[in-house]
């Protein structure tokens, strides 16, 4: 079976379609330089009047998509049932990409077209990692277990941001230093 990098999936959402150019261009140099390469892609547009632009691939060839699909069927059937769900997922992974390929379905595609609104575009790819080939075979070897992972990005810690802000600001208001009212004498 052939070593697959680490697969990553994205989902982004372009509201208003300001493409700038860019996205394209750093998308191919990555694939050019064998840093990434997809798996799969697929690229919904949708214009002002609601017109549908559909784009979808992969970098991967016939033979690669066959057993990436058997080694999915074969992890999903050793989770379910062992060694031998293993061997049977494999075969069932075969089998399904010989039936219909592997990743998104024009079936995927018609529904997030039908989810998002005019004027606004989706780009869902899974990418394989090949700059980590080699440390995933490595880390393999080493019996390593995947204790977390995941990806931080510039809106993430914006948002712990505004949490900590959010936290700190019934303190900064508990601060201030509590006057007891002095009652005046009473006479009798």
């Amino acid at each position: 079976m052939v070593m697959f990098g680490p697969l990553q999936m994205f989902v982004f959402g372009f509201p208003g379609n300001e493409f700038k150019g860019g996205i394209l261009p750093a998308l191919d140099e990555a694939r050019e330089k064998k840093v990434i390469r997809f798996v799969d892609y697929m690229f919904v547009l949708k214009d002002k009047k609601g017109k549908l632009t559909q784009v979808e691939g992969t970098d991967l060839g016939d033979t690669e998509l066959v057993d990436l699909g058997a080694g999915i069927g074969a992890l999903i059937g050793f989770g379910a049932a062992g060694e031998e769900g293993a061997n049977e997922g494999y075969r069932k992974g075969e089998e399904m990409v010989a039936e219909r390929g592997i990743g998104f379905t024009q079936k995927d595609m018609d529904r997030i077209a039908k989810d998002i609104p005019n004027n606004s575009s989706a780009l869902i790819m899974i990418i394989e990692h090949l700059w980590a080939k080699d440390l995933k075979q490595q880390l393999l070897d080493a019996n390593a277990v995947m204790i977390a992972h995941g990806m931080l990005t510039r809106d993430m810690f914006m948002q712990i941001g505004a949490i900590a802000a959010a936290q700190e600001a019934p303190k900064k208001k508990s601060t201030k230093p509590k006057t007891k009212k002095k009652s005046a004498p009473t006479k009798k």
